[in-house]
């Protein structure tokens, strides 16, 4: 089961989403809010696998709220604005939906959501799984060395082999447990497998990463 939540200081809109979640089967709609900081306490007491927000709110913007929510929320934005689509997907939303929208594309981005859960890990499951062109393929934390992004595209270096998966850098750290850290701005290292830490790069092994001043101090 799906859980959510919403957040809109429009009641008609929260209307519009109640309506369309009570014929989604595998969704759960917790509660609705139209005041974003209530939104967000619930979320941090009792988080829910995803929140519907809105944008264009006037104490506190959708954008900035979406900053604060619990790591690993799926967040996907609802408004009336285009403009703000391109922010929204810059913050890693998992999905956009542009008022008003019909019951088909709010079941497309639940679906979304759904896809999504499946493949997050939970703390104790010591793999993940990624989509690559042939199919789900499993990763064992403990054989996965490190990650590197490019564009919306992530390759996962193993101890044998190599993956790529279309993902975002923001999507893939939310998949990695704590023990996965950022070395650089488009390197995630598994720190359990570091054999060597120098100033500006770390040795896995045979494989060299950069290191960036600026994540320097979270490697050790």
């Amino acid at each position: 089961m799906l859980t959510a939540i919403a957040i809109d200081d429009e009641n008609m809109a929260l209307e519009v989403i109640k309506a369309h979640a009570s014929k989604i089967p595998f969704l759960e709609l917790q509660a609705t809010f139209s005041d974003g900081i209530q939104g967000l306490e619930f979320q941090k007491n009792t988080p829910a696998d995803l929140v519907f927000l809105d944008i264009n709110m006037p104490d506190i913007s959708g954008i900035d709220l979406a900053a604060m929510l619990p790591k690993g929320t799926l967040v996907v934005f609802t408004t009336a604005y285009s403009d703000f689509a391109v922010k929204g997907f810059e913050l890693d939303a998992l999905d956009y939906l542009l008022k008003p929208f019909p019951l088909s594309r709010f079941l497309k981005a639940c679906q979304k959501a759904q896809e999504w859960k499946a493949l997050q890990p939970s703390d104790e499951s010591g793999h993940l799984f990624i989509k690559t062109s042939e199919g789900q393929i499993r990763v064992n934390f403990e054989e996965l060395l490190f990650c590197e992004a490019a564009g919306n595209y992530v390759t996962f270096q193993l101890e044998k082999e190599k993956l790529i998966s279309r993902l975002t850098f923001g999507e893939l750290e939310k998949l990695l447990p704590s023990f996965f850290t950022k070395t650089h701005r488009s390197f995630i290292v598994n720190k359990n497998r570091l054999t060597k830490v120098e100033r500006h790069q770390v040795h896995l092994g045979s494989h060299i990463v950069p290191v960036s001043i600026s994540f320097s101090g979270s490697i050790l």
